[in-house]
């Protein structure tokens, strides 16, 4: 695990980042050209390593219900590839954003599409809404409930 000062020095390279320190001596970094009304992108750094990282909707992280991913075990890589996420999702207007779409299968084969529209998460079972989210992770989370893993495209 990297220890405070790593992850510092890591997030302090991201130079469109500005550090403001709050309570219990845990740090986050904003980003105040950011297109959305969320402006921190590292919220609680904390000397014990522990320390949250906003990619809200983003496929391929577990959030939870704010859009935030721990980062506590992260290695260097994962920590840069997190924030520059972060700092893109930021950067992006929201009528711009990328459709996602994903296919995810269970063990007898059925398979489900997992499509990113307008802001909610949709799961179809060809063409029929099966179930809607309001974030990736929640979608996510059903599907892994439901023994759905993702095929990787």
């Amino acid at each position: 695990m990297l220890t405070f000062e790593q992850k510092q020095e890591i997030i302090e390279s991201f130079p469109e980042l500005t550090r403001k320190e709050v309570s219990m001596k845990r740090v986050n970094y904003h980003y105040a050209d950011s297109l959305l009304d969320k402006t921190v992108v590292v919220q609680h750094l904390h000397p014990n390593g522990n320390a949250f990282v906003y990619v809200a909707g983003l496929p391929g992280y577990d959030t939870d219900d704010r859009g935030l991913v721990n980062v506590r075990e992260a290695t260097e890589e994962e920590l840069r590839k997190t924030i520059a996420d972060s700092i893109a999702l930021l950067s992006e207007e929201e009528a711009e954003a990328p459709t996602v779409e994903e296919t995810w299968v269970n063990g007898e084969g059925v398979q489900l599409k997992l499509v990113e529209e307008e802001g909610a998460w949709n799961i179809y079972h060809g063409l029929n809404l099966e179930e809607s989210f309001g974030n990736y992770g929640y979608a996510q989370g059903y599907l892994k409930d439901e023994q759905f893993t993702q095929v990787k495209e």
